[in-house]
């Protein structure tokens, strides 16, 4: 062995070893709200639900290094502070206000002297994300009469299997944890009372059974669901005046938020969907005082934006299905007549106006993503009864002739994807 040996260690063989060399990286990720960090260290800061503030050593010596990593790429929304302790950064004075606020950075700095202080040797953002992978199947469940069907990654609809869980329509659905979908919410086929409970979907598209509602979370129906952030599920609107403004983020293993507020102007009935290649949400159309058409966006952190004067007819009881990997289309619902209209939104949450739908004009249909980058909307409520038509969506968002539906004829059921093999 050549070269300087280094902090050494004597085993009770005799042997010496060198310790391992670089940074010491703190195990534990730092959720507080200040830091006082140290020097040879790294530091994964988690920002999710606040700003964190952090010291740097009051004294240090050249080549000194520390480095800051953005745990879970909330920086942009939380940012970190840091307190040089009366040494020079970047040739300032302590007296000056030094900030990182952009998600996915990570910040390395190293001590240069008196004169400049601390200087950052990289401060770059890492924009190779990881993406979650499409979902690949599909899931049809509960509604009026109560049952569940899959779809396979060929969009294929499968016969009715055994419901678990309380019959229920209108509720909301999303895909959350990257694989599994949640019901949230609905009304009683017997009886109509509204519900706070949720079911959890496994990745084999199995339905467990009721999960009790939350402390501070509402019981409401007509209320719809859409993944945002790429693995969580937003849930917004609902029926009634107390409810229909409100929302609720489910977090990617599957527990509800309390209720929030804050959303554009309350509604029931609409319909939503991811769109886009950062995690956003659309919701469009719904009713409030009669029909609309306005639309707002969610945030990739569920952050609902402000409304949108809509495109197209306004219409409620709709459905919504992603398409393209980053695109989706809003199709069917009632102006107090079935239609079978469609609008699509690109990948910057643009809607389109009108194109004349194909296939069954009906309202209590359900939409969902298959096979990566298609969609399907199936079952809802005709002039004559229930129905089990379905309609494919391309991944050009090409709505599709009816299909003669698999299964029970129903309407006011809930979908969402599941799965990502195929």
């Amino acid at each position: 062995m050549s070269g300087i040996v280094q902090s050494n260690i004597v085993r009770s063989s005799g042997t010496i070893a060198v310790a391992a060399s670089g940074l010491n990286w703190d195990s534990a990720v730092i959720t507080a709200s200040t830091l006082t960090a140290e020097g040879g260290k790294g530091y994964f800061i988690n920002t999710t639900s606040n700003i964190c503030t952090i010291t740097l050593p009051s004294a240090a010596e050249v080549g000194d290094q520390i480095v800051f990593v953005d745990y879970a790429r909330t920086w942009g929304t939380y940012k970190i502070v840091i307190d040089s302790n009366g040494l020079n950064y970047q040739g300032d004075a302590d007296t000056f206000t030094v900030e990182y606020n952009t998600s996915g950075e990570t910040l390395d700095i190293v001590y240069s002297g008196a004169s400049k202080g601390w200087i950052p040797q990289n401060d770059d953002v890492v924009v190779d994300a990881p993406v979650v992978p499409p979902t690949q199947k599909a899931i049809f469940t509960f509604g009026n009469p109560s049952s569940t069907h899959l779809v396979n990654s060929s969009g294929v609809i499968a016969a009715a299997i055994s419901q678990v869980g309380t019959a229920k329509t209108a509720g909301a659905a999303g895909t959350y944890g990257g694989d599994k979908a949640v019901i949230f919410g609905g009304a009683l086929n017997s009886g109509g009372a509204t519900l706070g409970t949720t079911n959890l979907i496994s990745n084999q598209g199995v339905v467990g059974s009721d999960v009790a509602a939350a402390a501070g979370v509402r019981t409401t129906a007509d209320v719809n669901g859409s993944t945002y952030g790429g693995d969580k599920v937003i849930v917004y609107g609902g029926y009634g005046s107390t409810s229909n403004n409100k929302y609720n983020l489910i977090n990617n293993v599957g527990v509800v938020a309390a209720d929030a507020t804050g959303a554009p102007t309350g509604r029931q009935g609409s319909a939503g969907s991811k769109f886009g290649s950062s995690g956003q949400a659309i919701f469009a159309f719904g009713a409030y005082s009669g029909q609309t058409n306005l639309s707002f966006i969610v945030s990739d952190q569920g952050v609902p934006g402000s409304n949108v004067t809509g495109v197209g007819t306004a219409r409620k009881y709709l459905a919504c299905s992603s398409f393209g990997g980053d695109r989706c289309v809003f199709a069917y619902g009632s102006n107090n007549n079935n239609l079978n209209l469609s609008n699509k939104v690109s990948n910057t949450g643009i809607v389109a106006s009108d194109t004349s739908g194909v296939g069954t004009a009906r309202i209590g249909t359900a939409g969902a993503g298959y096979g990566g980058d298609k969609g399907i909307m199936a079952y809802g409520q005709v002039s004559s009864g229930k129905t089990n038509v379905s309609n494919k969506i391309s991944n050009s968002g090409v709505v599709a002739a009816d299909t003669t539906g698999v299964g029970d004829a129903t309407q006011a059921l809930m979908a969402a994807g599941f799965s990502n093999s195929a």
